[in-house]
């Protein structure tokens, strides 16, 4: 999701929830404790040099009951964050303290709450590494009847 999409959702909602991956949401009394810009520089496995850009939020809970997160609110401190920063409208980014470190997330929305989709690693340099891009698919029609015969090696 895009920072221009979020502030479309925040226009229209009266409150603001973050589901986990795991179907459970984010406590109601958590903050967006930073709004920011994170770029990171880095080669990857190929040696090609390579550059991404995201919108950061960070969810915070504490145990502070009192306090709830109005769509105004964070509507207030992304419009200002993209004053101040110059922000462009890139995907965000969300981390979320779990149980044991820090997880990073996409974005999505459901029309009702906000989904954090558990990202994954890659690599992006398939080609490089030898690493096919998909399963070569076999048919087994293809395959010769003695190329698993007895002592061949292939069974």
């Amino acid at each position: 999701m895009k920072l221009s999409e979020i502030k479309t959702h925040l226009k229209e909602l009266k409150t603001i929830g973050f589901l986990l991956p795991n179907g459970e949401l984010v406590a109601p009394h958590f903050h967006v404790t930073e709004v920011g810009s994170v770029k990171k520089d880095f080669i990857d496995c190929g040696g090609k040099v390579r550059t991404e850009s995201v919108i950061n939020f960070q969810l915070w809970e504490e145990q502070d009951y009192d306090h709830r997160l109005h769509p105004e609110k964070l509507l207030n401190i992304i419009e200002l964050s993209e004053k101040i920063f110059e922000l462009d409208d890139l995907e965000i980014e969300v981390e979320y303290q779990g149980k044991e470190t820090i997880g990073k997330y996409n974005l999505d929305f459901d029309g009702k709450n906000f989904l954090l989709i558990s990202k994954l690693t890659a690599c992006l340099a398939l080609d490089s590494c030898g690493i096919p891009a998909e399963k070569p698919r076999i048919k087994i029609s293809d395959i010769q009847n003695n190329a698993c015969a007895s002592g061949s090696g292939c069974c």
